[in-house]
């Protein structure tokens, strides 16, 4: 044996061994073998009865100062709030381990002497009176609860070692201040700090903490609220022990000794509401929001007597969005104007809801436009009728502008405008920046989005399109708002250029807008903001984002149900209440704005097409560019026509005569603004015919047939079958369609007119000839259904 040996070195046989050394060998060596036997079936009940402290904490949501604003009861019903190491005050510790354990860090979790002293005296008194309880069999007996027998006194002798071996000293007071029962549901000094005196555990006083330190050995009989005399005397008692340990100092005591308690239980908080349980489930304890809450009670008051108002037009509800654009914070979150609503839903999140975003996304498309050198403010765009594929976009009100420029197509938010610029830059495109600004649910069906996404025809919700409009404020910078302070921040997105975005900036705090709310009191005070408002399809939603350099705020109003109401519309409805926030948030911030970027620049242009001046361009504008990036092309709207003497023929260079013409500068138009001057009976300039000898017109391309779409299937109804129109664009030189269906005759018409006709069903061919004889062909097919 081991021992044995080491022995024999020391005295070898012939040094007459004494009985006693042999005896001490053998208590070693037995000693010895029982301390590894204790260590191996100590090890062996560690695996067959593991430690059982798998904790559930209850969620609590604090403020942006720390405080509880809501909370969530565990599974099993009960407040048990975590205590982080932070709120664990020297004075707290003091105060504990003084009373509860004052050999905490000298004992390995049972204190011998208290042990034996506890064992005599129950003896003594024939019952268990002490149960020699240190603060880790304390916390071995909250994790496992069970009857007081001396079974289960081994049995949280055994937990404590459990727990000594696996954690540190300060992990078991810590475990210890969060599972001490308080009566009622109500465990750890946390909760019971909360819900006695609405503190945290770091402010408690002296004279609290001792207060909290002596209900869990009587939690029956001494209940705050209820006991109040009975719990001043037990914790004077407490602190007349502490004086004499000269643990505090005399003042310390005679101040918590004179400190009045009126503590009752209070109320769990139920603040913001739909923000607690967004946040909730990412299962964190304690989860620290941005929320400043005298923020967020002005807005809650604002919000909740607008809706009261709007209620009288059928509008029942309304969702408010705050974010700092210097900390990307969500400061303020308003999922509804009142939770308890129970009319409209009150307890539905329209912040995080997906709704059709009306016409929010524009200003976006046209920053992208810009980027890509395609477009600038003073560019020149067609608002007329226009035909993709199928897909014929309208005006809000139904009515066409002719030419515009893009900041004018942006101020009135024209959509004829704006689809064309999708269809320009390509719906990936937009696409792509939306899915980098958190856009999932676009990022979700971009196979099946069209160019009605830019009218609204995708979905988004208030926290996206808040989100979205701060980039603006950040030089064209993405962050994702920040909803809680131990968010790891993702890295900033470039999204538009610094010099996109403020000319963007410029365009949209622009007043003198079709936009700007009519009820909109001239004695009001007017927030300086650039903002854009948004009506989805149907008036279901209401949408108004604004921003300046301090907030970016998004307003919906609505109705959870999906109501459509008449009444409803982003300037009237929602601009108001953004109006009447940024008042409340930001009132003295209107002399400061964004500055110029230097990659922003002017420079000259046509008036007539915003883009640089052509030979004969005349009338010039001032018009911010991006050098390198903005499109150099030369105006040549006008163009010099060879004509004949009485202006009636026109000659290209090929038929041209020697003599007897002359030249004009005419207006190179459209067939699509041909038409839209027609039927608006705006007078133009035409160009006179071309010359009908001349042969080179049967080689140019012929007219082209808008409606209906090549290759397109049409469901038509057996009993109410409806004609299909027919349409096309031709050059400004003709004068006379000729229609053919299946390559019989069909009409004579005007350029530029409507004409209908029922189909066969089957394919059907679409001719088209100019009376240039230039000749378009197209093929449909055509299916009669019961509809």
């Amino acid at each position: 044996m081991f021992l044995s040996k080491i022995f024999q070195k020391h005295f070898p046989p012939g040094n007459n061994t004494s009985l006693a050394k042999r005896t001490i060998t053998r208590l070693l060596e037995w000693s010895f073998a029982c301390g590894i036997c204790i260590i191996l079936i100590f090890g062996l009940l560690c695996l067959i009865f593991p430690l059982p402290d798998k904790i559930e904490y209850s969620t609590c949501i604090l403020d942006d100062q720390g405080q509880v604003i809501h909370a969530y009861l565990t599974r099993d019903q009960q407040w048990r709030m975590k205590m982080e190491t932070s709120e664990l005050t020297p004075l707290l510790k003091k105060s504990i381990l003084s009373k509860e354990d004052k050999y905490f860090y000298f004992h390995p979790g049972v204190n011998p002497v208290a042990v034996v002293k506890a064992f005599f005296g129950n003896m003594i008194h024939g019952r268990i009176r002490s149960g020699a309880s240190t603060i880790t069999m304390q916390v071995a007996r909250a994790l496992e609860p069970k009857k007081r027998t001396w079974f289960n006194k081994i049995r949280e002798i055994f937990r404590a070692e459990q727990l000594e071996l696996k954690y540190s000293k300060q992990e078991i007071l810590e475990l210890y201040l969060n599972l001490i029962p308080y009566g009622g549901n109500i465990q750890g000094v946390k909760a019971a700090a909360f819900f006695y005196f609405r503190k945290n555990p770091d402010h408690l006083s002296l004279a609290e903490i001792t207060t909290l330190s002596i209900i869990p050995n009587r939690p029956s009989s001494l209940v705050i609220g209820r006991t109040n005399e009975r719990i001043i005397t037990a914790r004077n008692k407490w602190l007349n022990k502490f004086r004499k340990q000269k643990l505090f100092t005399g003042k310390e005591i005679e101040d918590a000794l004179r400190e009045p308690l009126t503590a009752t239980r209070r109320e769990a908080p139920g603040l913001l509401s739909q923000l607690s349980l967004k946040l909730k489930k990412s299962g964190e304890q304690n989860i620290v929001t941005h929320i400043n809450l005298n923020t967020q009670f002005k807005l809650e008051k604002l919000v909740a007597d607008y809706v009261q108002a709007s209620r009288l037009k059928n509008i029942q509800n309304a969702a408010v969005l705050v974010i700092n654009n210097q900390t990307h914070e969500v400061i303020a979150y308003l999922g509804s104007a009142n939770f308890r609503d129970t009319v409209d839903g009150g307890e539905v999140n329209g912040a995080a809801a997906i709704r059709q975003p009306g016409s929010t996304l524009k200003p976006l498309l046209y920053g992208l436009c810009m980027d890509e050198g395609l477009l600038t403010p003073k560019q020149i765009i067609n608002d007329v009728a226009v035909n993709y594929q199928g897909y014929t976009p309208e005006n809000f009100d139904r009515k066409f502008n002719g030419y515009v420029s893009m900041e004018y197509a942006l101020e009135h938010s024209l959509n004829i405008p704006a689809v064309r610029s999708l269809h320009m830059i390509g719906k990936d495109r937009l696409i792509q920046s939306l899915a980098a600004c958190g856009f999932e649910s676009v990022k979700k069906d971009q196979q099946k989005l069209g160019l009605s996404m830019i009218l609204g025809g995708c979905g988004a919700s208030l926290e996206q399109l808040t989100g979205l409009f701060s980039i603006f404020a950040n030089q064209g910078l993405y962050f994702r708002p920040s909803f809680q302070q131990n968010d790891q921040g993702a890295a900033s997105k470039r999204i538009l250029s610094p010099a996109a975005t403020y000319m963007i900036n410029e365009i949209l705090s622009r007043v003198n807008r079709p936009d700007f709310p009519v009820n909109w009191q001239a004695t009001s005070h007017l927030p300086k903001i650039a903002w854009k408002t948004g009506t989805s399809y149907g008036r279901r939603d209401a949408w108004s984002i604004g921003y300046n350099q301090h907030y970016t705020v998004g307003v919906w109003c609505g109705n959870f149900s999906g109501r459509s109401v008449p009444e409803l519309s982003g300037a009237n409805t929602a601009t108001p209440l953004l109006f009447k926030i940024f008042n409340t948030i930001d009132y003295d911030a209107d002399e400061q704005w964004f500055t110029k970027p230097a990659t922003l620049d002017e420079r000259m242009v046509c008036s007539e097409t915003g883009l640089l001046p052509g030979a004969y361009c005349k009338d010039l504008i001032t018009a911010s560019f991006i050098p390198g990036v903005s499109s150099s092309k030369t105006c040549n709207h006008l163009q010099e026509v060879f004509i004949s003497a009485d202006e009636k023929t026109s000659y290209c260079r090929t038929c041209m005569p020697l003599n007897g013409y002359k030249k004009k500068l005419f207006r190179i138009i459209p067939p699509e603004m041909q038409r839209y001057y027609e039927e608006n009976h705006i007078a133009y300039q035409k160009l006179p015919p071309h010359n009908a000898a001349c042969e080179k017109i049967f080689g140019e391309e012929g007219p082209v047939i808008t409606s209906p779409t090549s290759g397109f299937e049409y469901l038509i109804s057996k009993k109410n079958p409806e004609p299909l129109q027919l349409n096309c664009h031709s050059s400004n030189d003709v004068n006379k369609i000729y229609w053919y269906i299946n390559n019989r005759f069909y009409k004579i018409a005007g350029a530029g007119s409507r004409q209908f006709f029922v189909p066969q069903e089957g394919p059907v061919k679409i001719s088209c000839t100019d009376d240039k004889g230039r000749n378009r062909d197209i093929w449909i097919r055509v299916r009669y259904v019961d509809l």
